[in-house]
């Protein structure tokens, strides 16, 4: 339902009628509802789905590895280092060649740079985590990689003008909207392939909810459980930030939210329910984002914290008081 109404609302209003019959290929009443139903909004609202899912699985396998349920899919630094990448294309392209400026800051150089960002981060990770035996230094070392980065992207903000700072504060706001079908296509292979690595990890998460100890007394691999945790999370969060930026919020809150409504740390349980409402959340989101009946449209991440914020508050509240666990 939330899929229909997220089609249905924006700056022109269609009929419900009309977004099925034109779902279904039979054409919508007007030509132009048409061609905004399967050029703009459809696309944005799978956009919506997969970003959705993509973090806030990676946000539930964050939290249960390092068991701390302030814990989200960036915490590895991954978002900093697409950051970094970006800003050096966007921030820096005044020190490239015309030719090679000009390729970069296009969107296909933008994805690039992303990527580029957080594949080195990533690997920076796995070489520490195959090096540290400590799970909670890990995410040390994740923090740590994120504010060296965060210094790097001040230094070049610094330096920069007025109309690059406003190219880069536009990527960070996220956007999940101007994607290609190829490029949705390409962002959905990459996260169903990281739910693949993450559903391969169910029974140990539930394992790891008791601690390292417990779960190594039980015969799980401990080092490769939490090898393939942080390969299944880099791969979501990593392609999901080079196509849409950084989308805050909704990887910290939503796995808190789906143990409220399925009242469960069963992680078998939890997987689809964090699946779905990840999906649901970010689609009712991206609804509010066109503020339906306007010209006007808000960014991603300002509606997504709105949302995301007080829950955050809400579970600290509940942590200092002892019910939380």
């Amino acid at each position: 339902m939330l899929f229909v109404i997220n089609i249905s609302f924006g700056s022109v209003s269609i009929p419900f009628k009309d977004v099925f019959t034109s779902l279904a290929g039979n054409g919508a009443q007007k030509t132009t509802w048409e061609y905004i139903i399967l050029n703009y909004r459809l696309p944005k609202a799978i956009t919506a789905i997969i970003t959705g899912i993509g973090l806030s699985v990676s946000g539930l396998l964050m939290q249960t590895l390092f068991r701390n349920p302030l814990a989200g899919p960036y915490v590895l630094g991954l978002s900093s280092g697409a950051s970094l990448g970006v800003a050096f294309v966007i921030l820096g392209s005044g020190l490239l060649p015309a030719f090679l400026s000009g390729f970069l800051l296009s969107p296909y150089g933008t994805v690039i740079a992303s990527v580029a960002g957080s594949s080195l981060v990533l690997l920076a990770v796995l070489v520490v985590a195959q090096r540290l035996k400590d799970t909670m230094a890990i995410l040390i070392v994740g923090l740590m990689f994120g504010s060296f980065t965060s210094a790097i992207v001040g230094v070049l903000t610094y330096f920069s003008t007025a109309e690059q700072l406003k190219k880069y504060t536009f990527w960070s706001l996220g956007s999940l909207g101007n994607l290609p079908w190829h490029n949705i296509a390409l962002l959905g292979a990459s996260c169903l392939a990281g739910l693949i690595v993450a559903a391969i990890c169910i029974k140990p998460l539930n394992a790891l909810l008791l601690g390292e100890r417990y779960a190594k007394s039980l015969g799980i691999n401990f080092n490769r459980t939490r090898l393939l945790i942080i390969i299944a999370t880099s791969i979501m969060a990593g392609s999901i930030t080079a196509f849409t930026g950084p989308v805050a919020f909704i990887g910290l809150a939503v796995p808190h939210m789906a143990k409220l409504i399925f009242k469960t740390s069963n992680h078998l349980i939890l997987f689809w329910g964090t699946l779905l409402t990840g999906a649901g959340i970010l689609l009712l989101c991206d609804t509010i984002t066109q503020l339906p009946g306007t010209d006007l449209t808000l960014p991603i991440n300002a509606v997504t914290s709105i949302v995301g914020a007080p829950v955050v508050i809400w579970l600290l509240l509940r942590k200092r008081k002892g019910v939380y666990s």
